[in-house]
């Protein structure tokens, strides 16, 4: 056999050989596309109960006691606890809707903690998964520069009762201004995952 005629035979052996390479290539890559993906599952957790008595105190702004329950519900609510969260105003010296100088509210409050296995027996068990969370002027909706205090007080002493990781705080609050306050938390919560609506036909 001349090498003209070896170089045609090793070239011919080359192609073969990359055909049945791809070819393998080929069924693997479709083989993987076959398979599933599944979701990752729901984190189980348990609705664990806080009872709170918050006493405001602010240099900035001052709340009638049934305005600042108002505004602490909202933030509740907002940073993850189960929808029937009550703020209540406290005992105060002045009648409703007047500002008083050391407003207090009730706070009676849900949320929820994963991985419940030391709660009772009879605790009410839900799936949960982490959602993000922003705190800023305007959100929620009726938060306004001048709750930057309110903000930061609630920071310190009740979002330690949710359960959250990565937290990011930049509020910074002037005391008796609004000038160069402002309101900037952020946090991932462990909140009751969303009930997907079985599908009719």
């Amino acid at each position: 056999m001349n090498q003209s005629n070896q170089w045609v035979r090793r070239a011919k052996i080359s192609a073969a050989g990359a055909l049945l390479a791809g070819a393998a290539v080929l069924r693997l890559g479709t083989a993987l596309a076959d398979e599933p993906t599944t979701a990752a599952a729901p984190t189980a957790g348990v609705w664990q109960k806080h009872d709170y008595s918050f006493a405001f105190m602010g240099f900035t702004t001052t709340y009638s006691c049934d305005g600042l329950a108002d505004k602490l519900k909202a933030l509740l609510i907002a940073a993850g606890a189960r929808a029937d969260a009550k703020a209540r105003a406290g005992a105060c010296a002045a009648g409703f809707g007047r500002p008083d100088k050391f407003a207090r509210a009730d706070l009676s409050f849900y949320t929820l903690v994963p991985n419940g296995a030391a709660a009772p027996a009879d605790a009410k068990r839900t799936d949960g998964t982490w959602r993000p969370v922003s705190l800023a002027q305007r959100s929620p909706r009726d938060l306004g520069i001048s709750d930057c205090e309110v903000v930061e007080q609630f920071a310190q002493s009740v979002l330690p009762m949710f359960t959250t990781r990565n937290v990011d705080n930049h509020t910074v609050c002037v005391p008796k201004q609004e000038s160069g306050s402002q309101i900037n938390l952020k946090f991932e919560s462990f909140v009751a995952a969303p009930v997907v609506a079985a599908r009719t036909k």
